[in-house]
């Protein structure tokens, strides 16, 4: 029986493919966004087409990610996983060669569908593959930096990319990262026997659960253009409201769930997903205003910009490799992630400082702080969101980790967005009587809304702390699995 549960002795190779993988993904989430402008010039798409080339990819993204977990507990995480990055890249590769708009978008919808095979397959892995406590943490440590730096390194990636190639290579760029990460996983990742999920697909839960996040989703991105109390917007949260709803009733019923309630409803996971759904609303605010302010009112180029935010991407490896993943196995996660959340919320306060004449060094330990404190704080918040969870329900829960992400990512564009252009339009009316100098009356307006949106996401992330202390009160992880989830996990390494 000892010799069946020997740990993968490539579990350590394998964690720099899935990592990889994860880079991916989370770095097209932000490689594209800088390349939009001369994408829209190149192949002559309206305004109002540009949002939907990051909505394409979110709709598709969030709606499917639940059913991309269930899908690698069924068929197998490690296939999935491969599925995801052959898919992923070739949806790439279409985006990179697109020659029109319908191109254009149809190739992001099609990143959106494979990263949501992808993205849980790939935290499910580890879930699977890491039961020591203190493995766990060092695994986690890792893809917590990965995830949580990912973004802003794509804004590096992104600008380098579209000032001295062209904004094509944001999509090509994929392909050999998913080439390298398709190699790694064939030679060395093999995920435990035993721990899938054999029951049929819920169909119905598939159905409602996919429809009731895309209106969801679409509805907050709908209140950024067309506003909160548009028709539009009101029916599609109703919508979303109803589907949703109606998928908990399908899923408290049904033989085999999609996702099962017992993932949800633990009152750790839950915790969980909830704080880091509210922290990442904070993340967006800061990762938006900031590059709309370093580039609109500094009038940095894209690529300085996105290397102004070296330090963060620093603080976030530092924060999560150093401080969460060294005190992990020693304290609860809760004393992470409450002054985590806390820490960045700081780094949020400091810039809500910016002026028009603001310097970077004024900027630079905001940033700091606020990197420290959300790579602190993801680090415990990834590996709780899977710790103790059933084998067989290893992608569902790695599922709800994204989907809380996308959700508040999605939140965070439109209410902020909402937040700032009803602040710079106060403002300007406020102080109209003396403006002497239009264009820079113009750039206070600008910066007064930015700071403004900052101060909610400050607001948003110390309730992200405050509910992670109070939801969350498991204990300081073992060092070693359960029996139970030894014998669940693990009972022979498949080959």
């Amino acid at each position: 029986m000892s010799e069946t549960l020997q740990p993968d002795p490539r579990r350590w190779k394998a964690l720099m493919f899935i990592a990889l993988a994860q880079l991916m993904v989370v770095l097209d989430a932000t490689v594209v966004n800088i390349a939009l402008p001369s994408a829209k010039e190149d192949l002559g798409f309206a305004d109002s087409t540009t949002q939907w080339v990051i909505t394409a990819y979110a709709l598709a993204f969030g709606g499917l990610l639940l059913f991309g977990g269930r899908v690698a507990d069924l068929w197998g995480r490690r296939r999935t996983f491969i599925l995801g990055l052959v898919g992923f890249a070739a949806a790439s590769a279409i985006g990179g060669a697109a020659v029109n708009t319908a191109m254009l978008l149809g190739a992001r919808a099609l990143q959106g569908v494979f990263g949501a095979l992808l993205a849980p397959a790939a935290l499910s892995l580890l879930a699977v593959m890491f039961s020591d406590g203190k493995e766990r943490a060092k695994a986690f440590g890792i893809y917590g930096a990965v995830a949580g730096g990912g973004g802003a390194l794509g804004l590096i990636l992104g600008g380098a990319l579209t000032e001295y190639l062209n904004w094509r290579w944001t999509f090509y760029i994929n392909i050999p990262f998913a080439a390298v990460a398709i190699a790694g996983a064939v030679l060395v990742i093999r995920e435990p026997a035993g721990s899938l999920n054999r029951n049929r697909l819920d169909i119905p839960g598939v159905l409602l659960v996919t429809t009731g996040l895309v209106s969801l989703v679409y509805g907050f991105t709908r209140a950024e253009s067309a506003g909160w109390t548009d028709g539009s917007t009101i029916g599609l949260f109703v919508a979303a409201a109803v589907l949703l709803a109606a998928f908990v009733v399908v899923e408290s019923r049904v033989k085999a769930p999609l996702l099962p309630l017992r993932v949800l409803t633990d009152r750790n996971r839950g915790g969980v997903y909830l704080s880091l759904g509210m922290a990442v609303i904070g993340m967006f605010g800061l990762f938006l205003f900031l590059t709309l302010y370093m580039q609109g009112v500094l009038h940095y180029k894209p690529v300085v910009n996105g290397l102004a935010f070296l330090p963060m991407v620093a603080g976030m490896i530092t924060g999560s490799t150093q401080i969460g993943a060294r005190l992990m196995t020693r304290i609860p996660a809760r004393h992470l992630m409450a002054p985590g959340f806390l820490v960045a919320s700081l780094g949020l306060l400091i810039l809500t400082r910016i002026e028009v004449g603001t310097s970077y060094w004024q900027i630079l330990p905001g940033l700091i702080l606020m990197g420290l404190g959300m790579g602190t704080a993801f680090m415990p918040a990834m590996s709780l969101a899977t710790y103790g969870v059933q084998p067989r329900d290893a992608g569902v829960a790695s599922a709800m980790v994204n989907t809380s992400q996308q959700v508040g990512g999605a939140i965070g564009t439109a209410l902020l967005s909402t937040v700032a252009h009803s602040a710079g339009t106060e403002w300007a009316k406020a102080h109209a009587a003396t403006a002497t100098d239009p264009q820079l009356f113009a750039l206070q307006a600008q910066v007064h809304s930015y700071s403004t949106a900052i101060w909610w996401a400050v607001g948003i992330l110390a309730l992200a702390s405050l509910t992670a202390f109070t939801l969350i009160n498991a204990g300081k992880p073992e060092h070693h699995a359960s029996k139970s989830e030894i014998e669940d996990a693990v009972p022979v390494m498949a080959h």
